[in-house]
């Protein structure tokens, strides 16, 4: 079977709060964890007002309070913030809160725009050209080896999974050079998706860490008990990424709007069946299917299944379906 885990973006609905935002999340991680998921992951976003996962590893905590088996983590930490001691610091935290629970995604996009990018780091000298050199820095922390000079308290000897992330082939080449897994954006930016996965395999060099290459990607799932209603669950996100790609700001997750596919332009359609071809929106038959198909064609070892609902109890029911779905898919 395909193993499935979880991204939550921790989304504040218009007229939450990220404080309902926050108790939604452990909530539903602890749900996650009932359904069989692997992991819980949420991301490193700056100045979203629709995002309460900025501090990510404070609520990495929050949500570890919540659960006793599943592993949580980052997809992901975004290295240009940060120093790779300050973080190997922030999750050897947590690996000693949480023992052999931690997963760290690492990514080299800011995770903002370059306004808040600048107001993070005081300014932009680091960026995405150091990430290499940031994560075997990182790795060398983890590994207590000596190679920095430095011991991270916490953090040296920490039980710490280290992923890439990509959405391009950057990331496929540096995580088969380095023998780490690899997770790629395809929820949000599946332009590359198949060039990505050949590159990673094709590359991959065994490590202490993987033996074999692993894949997981990206997996939008909008799943109700009919396709119709899917249709109309899934019009919140459909919005909020509309307006990301069309303004370049980010809002609150919107409430559902029914017919919302038929009411906007060529463009916004364009704009959503390129940013959703790597998702499954319907009832539980179709969502099935769509899974099916997704994994055939890429051979995926793992599914991040991601999606955002204004209704929490309908986003908790989209899981059921989700994992319904994914322990009845036939092994390729």
């Amino acid at each position: 079977m395909t193993a499935y885990s979880l991204l939550d973006l921790v989304p504040v609905v218009q007229g939450g709060t990220v404080g309902q935002a926050l108790a939604n999340a452990a909530d539903l991680a602890a749900h996650a964890e009932r359904l069989g998921f692997q992991r819980y992951w949420m991301a490193e976003h700056h100045g979203m007002e629709g995002i309460a996962s900025a501090a990510t590893a404070v609520v990495i905590a929050h949500v570890g309070h919540a659960t006793s088996t599943i592993r949580i983590g980052a997809g992901g930490i975004m290295l240009p913030n940060h120093s790779p001691l300050q973080v190997a610091e922030a999750f050897g935290t947590l690996d000693a809160l949480f023992p052999g629970r931690i997963d760290l995604g690492l990514g080299r996009a800011p995770g903002s725009d370059q306004r808040v990018s600048a107001a993070i780091r005081r300014n932009l000298e680091s960026d995405g050209n150091d990430f290499p050199q940031d994560v075997m820095e990182l790795q060398s922390y983890f590994a207590d080896d000596g190679r920095t000079g430095i011991r991270a308290t916490p953090g040296a000897g920490a039980d710490v999974k280290l992923w890439i992330l990509g959405s391009s082939t950057f990331g496929a080449q540096l995580a088969a050079a380095l023998g780490l897994p690899y997770a790629f954006a395809s929820h949000f930016a599946p332009g590359l998706l198949d060039e990505a996965i050949a590159v990673y395999r094709r590359n991959f060099r065994p490590s202490e860490a993987l033996a074999k290459p692993h894949v997981m990607l990206g997996f939008n799932v909008f799943a109700a008990d009919s396709d119709e209603e899917a249709e109309y669950l899934a019009s919140s996100q459909q919005q909020a990424f509309v307006a990301i790609r069309t303004t370049g700001r980010g809002i609150q997750l919107p409430p559902p709007v029914r017919g919302y596919r038929e009411s906007l332009g060529t463009q916004g359609n364009a704009v959503l069946d390129h940013v959703l071809s790597a998702s499954a929106i319907g009832g539980p038959a179709k969502v099935r299917r769509e899974i099916e198909a997704f994994i055939e064609r890429t051979q995926a070892d793992e599914l991040m299944l991601t999606s955002a609902m204004f209704d929490h109890q309908a986003r908790k029911r989209s899981l059921e379906i989700a994992a319904e779905a994914m322990r009845a898919v036939e092994p390729a």
